[in-house]
């Protein structure tokens, strides 16, 4: 396995049975989630999971740390939240928990569930549960209907409001929401459709793609970041894997052959390697570091040393069939809603062969049609601007993603900056007063004055 696919790839479980009762019950109102709270003190918090209406545990793990048990459940959801004839599917859930009087922090991956147990930075602050959500379409979470066309934004929000209302029965206290990335976007998503449904929303790295009539953010970001020269020797490495192409393309098939994999989703490994040789830039800034800048090979890198660093960099298992499959729901979503970036390309014009190779498209089978919806990024975008309250953004000043980030207007609510962070910031990267700020306004969303 390979440096990249180690820190990228997320891993889940086996697929696993829908239970046949108890969906109309999980769709309890307030009132009633907040009346059904009522229960023996010392019951054990195992037999309140298996009573809740929808519900299965499906293991309880030994790998939590002290003062927490880790759960894999599964919850019965509506395919389509308005049409229960459409059926429903099992979305994985994992939860961390503490103690049912403490607050609870909901964890939107936005993409596979992780059951790793690791808690959020709200979640350790907070002394808080953490309930995980994997996204409807991800991992196990798949609805039988052939396409996507429930996966939505609106749909994935209310499946996590569904969530939110079934365990207020558990958790009672304050709630916060959180989430990178893809994740943060679905909390963002969450909050504009049910936006009381927590008391406060953390969101780490999120692009905001509102505008994709114009996709020159992207292109602007990448030709500022960094320094002239590391940008030109990010160029200079992509012209130099593409003048070696044919040699780079037989060894990229031969691992390959040898691991069982195969290219049909994107077409072939000529096509694959150009993709990943355009995405490169995008993907070395969203981790770069001073080290990963030293080490972008230099005129004179022998083909190994190419060929390396572009896996290192792009993750060539990616785009083989074995890990793209997984990621279609991604490409489907980034084809039809959340909006895509350009990429720079003017460098390379004399050396592709495969116009438009980097889009949504190349990524979702042909017979899954993808029409953009242009109304659903604007409409998020508006009423974070305008309405939407408690919103905490953290962004890094290098990180490419967000050339588009979130403007939040509403009450309580803010971006704070890492200079210099990437992908990957925390508030433990913010300065100590932004730090020491984020934190307390946490808190404060918790209703507790001290920890």
């Amino acid at each position: 396995m390979t440096a990249w696919t180690r820190r990228r790839l997320l891993l889940t479980s086996a697929a696993t049975a829908l239970p046949t009762t108890g969906l109309a019950d999980a769709a309890a109102t307030p009132a009633q989630a907040a009346a059904a709270t009522a229960r023996p003190r010392d019951a054990d918090v195992a037999d309140v999971l298996r009573a809740l209406p929808g519900l299965r545990l499906i293991e309880e793990r030994q790998d939590a740390e002290p003062g927490y048990r880790h759960f894999v459940l599964g919850l019965r959801q509506p395919v389509d939240h308005t049409n229960p004839a459409a059926g429903t599917f099992e979305q994985r859930l994992t939860l961390l928990h503490t103690a049912a009087d403490r607050p609870t922090v909901l964890f939107s991956t936005g993409y596979h569930a992780v059951l790793t147990p690791r808690r959020t930075e709200p979640a350790v602050l907070l002394g808080a549960n953490q309930l995980q959500v994997e996204h409807r379409y991800f991992g196990t979470s798949r609805p039988g209907d052939p396409g996507y066309a429930h996966l939505t934004i609106r749909q994935a929000a209310d499946d996590h409001h569904r969530v939110v209302r079934l365990f207020r029965r558990l958790y009672p206290g304050a709630w916060l929401s959180t989430g990178g990335s893809k994740g943060g976007m679905a909390s963002v998503y969450h909050r504009r459709f049910h936006p009381l449904d927590v008391n406060g929303t953390v969101v780490y790295s999120a692009p905001n793609n509102a505008d994709d009539h114009d996709d020159s953010a992207y292109l602007r970001f990448l030709e500022t970041v960094g320094t002239p020269a590391a940008r030109e020797a990010l160029k200079a490495a992509q012209r130099a894997i593409l003048l070696r192409r044919a040699e780079l393309v037989a060894r990229y098939e031969a691992w390959a052959a040898a691991s069982g994999d195969t290219f049909r989703l994107v077409g072939d490994a000529d096509r694959a390697l150009e993709i990943a040789v355009l995405r490169a830039p995008f993907m070395f800034w969203q981790r770069g570091t001073p080290a990963d800048i030293a080490a972008i090979p230099r005129p004179g890198a022998t083909s190994e040393e190419l060929y390396t660093w572009l896996d290192d960099t792009a993750g060539l298992e990616l785009y083989a069939d074995t890990t793209a499959r997984n990621y279609i729901p991604y490409w489907y979503q980034i084809g039809t809603q959340l909006g895509y970036l350009s990429l720079p390309t003017a460098h390379l014009s004399d050396l592709l062969r495969h116009p438009g190779a980097a889009e949504p498209r190349s990524f979702v089978p042909r017979d899954v049609p993808l029409r953009f919806d242009r109304a659903a990024m604007p409409d998020i975008d508006r009423w974070v601007r305008r309405r939407g309250s408690r919103l905490l953004f953290l962004y890094g000043t290098q990180d490419p993603s967000v050339a588009e980030h979130f403007r939040p207007g509403g009450p309580d609510s803010r971006v704070l900056w890492v200079p210099g962070g990437n992908h990957g910031v925390g508030l433990a990267d913010l300065s100590p007063a932004d730090r020491a700020s984020a934190e307390d306004t946490l808190v404060r969303w918790a209703g507790q004055e001290s920890l």
